[in-house]
């Protein structure tokens, strides 16, 4: 397994459930636990959220999450999306992704690291030599 293996996945959102979002979601096998979503503001800046893979997975399966991030399934009228609602002391959004684009970029991940196995690909003594070099 390469540690430096990377996965990288557009997905549009619904912002308000009508305004496009393009989101950049990226998985790093060297930081098996985590997930990175950036989002495209209107003034062409990127923002990143870094949660947990977990709570992405548990997302697809029912409400999820508590504080700053928080996901749900929805179906409505036929269509599956998946409800992203992300909070800070900056501002509150609430974002509709396709549940199949989710699960895809799950699916990707989960090639680099199984999911539940990431304590088998987490590097412990690299993390406390970045502690410690600060």
């Amino acid at each position: 397994m390469n540690k430096n293996a990377e996965h990288t996945e557009q997905l549009i959102s619904l912002y308000g459930g009508s305004t496009p979002v393009r989101s950049r979601w990226t998985y790093r096998a060297s930081e098996p636990f985590t997930v990175t979503a950036a989002f495209q503001t209107d003034r062409d800046r990127w923002v990143e959220w870094i949660f947990a893979r977990d709570l992405l997975v548990a997302g697809l399966i029912g409400p999820t999450g508590e504080g700053d991030v928080r996901l749900s399934p929805e179906h409505t009228e036929g269509r599956a999306s998946i409800i992203l609602e992300i909070e800070s002391p900056e501002g509150h959004a609430l974002l509709e992704m396709e549940y199949e684009a989710v699960e895809r970029f799950l699916t990707a991940t989960a090639k680099l690291v199984p999911i539940g196995k990431e304590s088998d690909f987490f590097d412990v003594d690299a993390l406390i030599e970045e502690i410690t070099n600060v």
